[in-house]
């Protein structure tokens, strides 16, 4: 069968090792699931897992699959974002086991006209919730020209 979905690499505009997710799981409106099955040899991995920190960053990936999924639905490229915050991280394990499958399930709260938008974010496994908090980022129009000073 045929994943409906690209290659995570064509939505997310990390590449190499910084790309942690391993594919879309399902993508509709507001919302998207990702997995990622917690690597022995990841960048963040050590003493036989990752630490539950890593969940922030995991979200926030899936968060940018959403805005490149929804980017490519207009004939669009992946573009950067910015994390500008986390609120209310709460994790339930110390750290993620390698082997273990991680769905990662977002949902848009807010989305503001100037690219700031705020998501509520979930970790599950085996039918468990581990992780959750909310994310503020912020997508520039031109990406280029606001690292390089030129966007207001």
């Amino acid at each position: 069968m045929t994943d409906r979905f690209p290659p995570i690499t064509e939505l997310v505009p990390h590449a190499g090792p910084m790309c942690l997710l391993d594919r879309v799981i399902t993508a509709e409106g507001e919302r998207l699931s990702a997995e990622v099955v917690v690597p022995a040899d990841g960048m963040f991995s050590q003493d036989g897992g990752v630490g539950a920190w890593v969940g922030i960053e995991y979200m926030a990936q899936a968060v940018a699959a959403w805005a490149g999924w929804q980017g490519r639905q207009a004939g669009e490229a992946p573009r950067i974002g910015l994390l500008l915050g986390t609120r209310r991280y709460r994790c339930s394990v110390p750290r993620f086991g390698v082997g273990q499958r991680l769905q990662v399930d977002i949902a848009r709260a807010y989305q503001a006209d100037n690219g700031l938008g705020q998501f509520e974010c979930r970790i599950h496994a085996d039918g468990m919730e581990l992780a959750s908090a909310t994310l503020t980022v912020f997508g520039p129009e031109d990406p280029s020209a606001f690292l390089n000073g030129e966007e207001a």
